[in-house]
């Protein structure tokens, strides 16, 4: 096995105990960058260079015994929305041309501080604002899309071109793509982890959070990132939690919500029978189901779009009357959409979301995670713009992701996407759970001993 393969707690372990050195580690990852690159097209941008002399430098403080923790020496990719001192943060946007950071993002800071080294940045879609990525290609099947908009975290993660990344998600943008590319992705809650230094899509809806192999590593990264930073106002100042879930795959006792409407509502045969089969090992491990029925489902899209839109277009308002030409088209039309909107449709959406909170925080007295698909279909070719499902109801492909997803960002629920399997196609299907804020153990633990019934999960065959 080639280091790039390693998941992160496997690597850390190696580096930890002297058998791997950061240098071996970053040297392999790069190799395998450039052998998929070209396929997949994950990354804005990288610095090899750079890469190696952090290397370095993390090898002689292992030497010396100045060993910072679990992400000493491993190769990270962050989502070129987040900043990082001295590198450009295009948003892969044109109207960012020539952009610098003049400082770390507290994310970026956490991840250097904790020892890990940041190795380039990856593809979103304009933004964030979209669930594809068009940039970017699935890892699996280069003709399918990778998700979005953290498509080229989650690729990059697939493919082995980083050990782990970070992304965003206003509308499920790290569990889409996470779902899609068969890795696993995090939502945390709402003002777990600092924005500072994160460009805004939508303030209220906007999160941080890790995408990896596995729900150990989500864990380790997890605890790197989150905590209290005043200037983002959203943080929440929470006790340091140990996240990193037990090593036995026991569930006696924790009670697991299956949605009775909503998630299972216009979604592929192949992806419900995946997830109601993971349900079903979740119950054999000891969990107890519990159906349960989703609140106010015909307000979650209006909601969700009522929020994000307005908001988005708030933070861009000048640049798009400046040069609204160096936008991309369905970026740009999403913009000038939310200059129609007005002030009370806005405050409708923005009740919506409390009463939402509350009808959650009632479900989740009576269950402790919610199980559902994490997405309704597996990825689509390329330039799909539309899905039809059985009884003839025509979908955007964007509605299709976003809808399944979005609840968790307008209540600020955590969510996590693990991988469950694949189609017929041989594409990734993933399951989604969602608990109570700050839960986020609970999620990793009931993640943790689903993943370890399963064989070990390969990295995508790019080629």
């Amino acid at each position: 096995m080639q280091p790039y393969e390693l998941s992160l707690a496997t690597a850390a372990q190696e580096i930890r105990e002297r058998r791997l050195s950061p240098v071996e580690l970053v040297d392999s990852v790069l190799e395998r960058i450039e052998q998929v690159e070209p396929h997949v097209a994950a990354y804005v941008a990288f610095s090899a260079d750079q890469a190696r002399r952090t290397a370095r430098e993390a090898e002689r403080e292992a030497v010396q015994g100045s060993y910072r923790g679990p992400l000493h020496g491993i190769p990270v990719g962050l989502k070129d929305v987040i900043d990082v001192v001295g590198v450009s943060t295009t948003a892969s946007s044109r109207t960012r041309a020539g952009h610098r950071a003049a400082s770390d993002s507290t994310v970026a800071a956490s991840l250097r501080a904790a020892g890990a080294i940041l190795i380039g940045k990856t593809h979103t879609h304009e933004f964030a604002y979209g669930l594809t990525t068009p940039q970017t290609n699935n890892a699996w099947d280069q003709g399918r899309i990778a998700g979005g908009s953290s498509g080229g975290s989650a690729v990059a993660v697939a493919s082995g071109a980083a050990t782990s990344a970070l992304g965003t998600d206003t509308g499920g943008s790290i569990r889409v793509p996470a779902a899609l590319n068969g890795v696993v992705g995090l939502k945390p809650t709402y003002g777990l982890v600092p924005r500072h230094g994160v460009t805004s899509l939508s303030w209220s809806l906007d999160h941080v959070g890790p995408i990896t192999r596995t729900v150990e590593d989500t864990a380790l990264v997890l605890a790197a990132i989150a905590g209290h930073d005043p200037r983002d106002p959203a943080s929440v100042a929470v006790p340091g939690v140990d996240y990193r879930p037990s090593a036995e795959p026991d569930l006696t006792g924790v009670r697991v919500g299956v949605p009775r409407t909503y998630y299972f509502d216009h979604v592929d045969a192949e992806v419900a029978a995946a997830v109601r089969r993971a349900i079903a090992e979740l119950e054999a491990l000891g969990a107890r189901l519990i159906d349960i029925d989703i609140p106010m489902t015909r307000y979650i899209q209006a909601t969700q779009w009522g929020l994000m839109v307005p908001e988005a277009t708030a933070y861009h308002q000048a640049t798009l009357r400046a040069v609204p030409e160096l936008y991309q088209a369905d970026v740009r039309i999403l913009l000038e959409a939310g200059e129609l909107m007005g002030a009370g449709d806005y405050l409708r959406a923005q009740r919506a979301r409390t009463l939402m909170r509350d009808e959650w925080a009632r479900i989740l007295e009576d269950v402790d995670v919610i199980a559902a698909p994490a997405v309704p279909m597996a990825a689509v070719p390329s330039g799909q713009e539309t899905v039809t499902w059985p009884d003839g109801t025509v979908e955007s492909v964007s509605d299709a992701y976003v809808r399944l997803s979005s609840p968790a960002n307008i209540t600020g629920v955590p969510a996590l996407s693990v991988p469950v399997g694949r189609d017929t196609a041989g594409m990734p299907v993933g399951m989604q759970l969602l608990g109570r804020p700050f839960a986020e153990r609970t999620l990793l633990l009931v993640g943790h001993a689903y993943e370890r019934t399963q064989s070990a999960r390969s990295l995508a065959p790019v080629t």
